[in-house]
């Protein structure tokens, strides 16, 4: 099995965390690449929901909500009941596993450009429809036991206006305004760099793997496990819905990946906030250094060649 360049970034910053290797991207440039990566799926979605009807993809986001909230729901019982983590934990690692990867969305664009699938644009929509939910969820379901949870406003603010939300849907406002000739002026930018801006935070997120392997190797063998097994359910779930809405296999695939990824970025902020004394490290270790070089590594080919093969 070839890899992509992409993938292969990752690859590296891990060997470069494993060999405790000085590799560090400055924090500032990391910030920045976030920053255009938000905005350039925005943009792109913006563009896709110009050119169709806005209100054609009202049900299928509830119908993907519905999904993800189930999902929240599953990942915070299986915590609970069999990884006899306390509530509040259980709730803080469901909320990472409900919630969405970003960057796992965009390697899996990156594969399906590669092998030429097609997708639409408006998954980037999708992404950020999914984003919040599980989130609003595994902060009710902590909040019982939590002794001083925090305030929702402040929690509400987090969730709508932290950099993640507010740049993806901010772009896709002006990329809809824009239309697709008024933002082609910015296509050599926000589109054509957009390979390569993934690629340094690829590295970023190898070194960052490495560096989590032994937070994980402190949580048990169950969080390593659910690491691997948990997404390739959620898979299988979001690859029903988006059949059963009759989307390409491109966006199949998409869907699927949406469901099996899981935040760490949008999740540990929010967490933080709604339940402040939650083991965020214990949330986190799966997340980074299971789930996400699973996915990416394996997980995207095998999601749609089955969805190929299904037809």
């Amino acid at each position: 099995m070839s890899l992509d360049p992409v993938v292969l970034f990752f690859v590296l910053g891990v060997i470069g965390g494993a060999l405790k290797s000085d590799l560090e991207l400055p924090k500032a440039f990391l910030e920045a690449l976030t920053i255009f990566l938000l905005l350039s799926l925005g943009l792109k979605g913006g563009v896709a929901i110009s050119k169709s009807d806005p209100i054609a993809l009202v049900a299928p986001a509830m119908a993907l909500i519905v999904g993800a909230l189930a999902l929240t729901m599953v990942a915070f019982a299986a915590l609970r009941h069999l990884g006899r983590l306390s509530r509040i934990d259980a709730a803080a690692t469901a909320a990472h596993y409900g919630s969405v990867s970003v960057i796992t969305f965009v390697v899996a664009q990156a594969y399906l450009t590669r092998v030429g699938e097609a997708f639409s644009a408006q998954m980037s929509f999708f992404l950020a429809v999914l984003e919040v939910p599980a989130l609003i969820l595994a902060a009710a379901l902590g909040k019982r036991e939590e002794a001083s949870p925090g305030h929702w406003a402040e929690f509400t603010r987090e969730l709508l206006f932290g950099k993640s939300v507010l740049l993806l849907l901010g772009g896709m406002v002006i990329g809809a305004f824009a239309g697709e000739d008024g933002v082609k002026p910015l296509a050599p930018l926000f589109f054509d760099l957009f390979k390569g801006v993934v690629c340094f935070l690829l590295l970023e997120l190898g070194v960052t793997t490495a560096r989590q392997f032994p937070e994980l190797r402190k949580s048990g063998k169950f969080l390593a496990l659910f690491g691997v097994l948990f997404p390739l359910t959620a898979a299988v779930l979001g690859a029903t819905i988006a059949r059963l809405l009759g989307f390409n296999t491109g966006d199949q695939t998409l869907t699927a990946v949406l469901f099996a990824s899981a935040s760490y970025i949008a999740a540990p902020s929010a967490m933080r906030v709604a339940l402040p004394h939650a083991n965020l490290g214990l949330a986190i270790a799966p997340v980074v250094a299971v789930t996400f070089p699973f996915n990416v590594v394996f997980g995207i080919p095998i999601y749609h060649r089955v969805l190929v093969w299904l037809g």
